[in-house]
């Protein structure tokens, strides 16, 4: 039976996608000169986002490609960068955004998250394509339904990121979009003698 998630959950592939430029984006922001406050709020975005894609990896997507034979790229390449990206992350959060090399070590990060995207990109996500292509749905609504498990207890702390991580403009424009929609909808609701 197809549930809701399962119609409308992309492929896994196009979600390994998706969170590869959502946390791209998310470096793009970082600056040097950034606030500590922003700064924080960025790196614990990208980090939290990193942890659950890599869970969510190496939970749905490795073993899927492990067993259509992709498993030495799996187990000697995707796996020691994913425990590399973990070491790197456990170190930025026992850091303060004003430590010297806080800069450095998220951009460490950056740097080892964009060979391992490109990997994936150029490299594993095609052959994914090739040897599951009548399981991609399938195996994108079991992470979708696994990201929501993820996500959930942690949704406090993303909101906060995100909120922390949005520039003053951004916050105002969206709060005067909010303004506008309640007072059109209040307007074109008909009312009740």
């Amino acid at each position: 039976m197809n549930t809701l998630v399962d119609k409308l959950s992309p492929s896994i592939t196009n979600m390994i996608r998706m969170d590869h430029t959502a946390v791209l984006a998310t470096f793009h922001q970082y600056e040097i000169d950034t606030k500590p406050k922003t700064k924080q709020a960025l790196v614990s975005a990208a980090c939290l986002a990193l942890e659950i894609h890599a869970q969510l990896e190496e939970e749905i997507f490795y073993p899927a490609m492990a067993r259509a034979g992709a498993e030495d790229f799996v187990e000697d390449k995707s796996v020691p960068e994913h425990d590399t990206m973990r070491t790197l992350i456990d170190t930025l959060r026992r850091m303060k955004p004003t430590d010297s090399a806080y800069d450095d070590t998220f951009m460490e990060l950056m740097r080892d998250v964009l060979h391992h995207v490109a990997d994936e990109e150029t490299r594993l996500l095609p052959m994914a394509e090739r040897v599951l292509h009548d399981r991609l749905g399938e195996l994108g609504a079991a992470m979708t339904k696994r990201r929501l498990e993820l996500s959930a207890p942690r949704a406090g702390e993303i909101a906060m990121n995100t909120a922390r991580t949005l520039p003053a403009s951004s916050m105002l424009l969206a709060a005067g979009a909010l303004i506008a929609g309640t007072y059109f909808m209040k307007r074109s609701t008909p009312r009740h003698a």
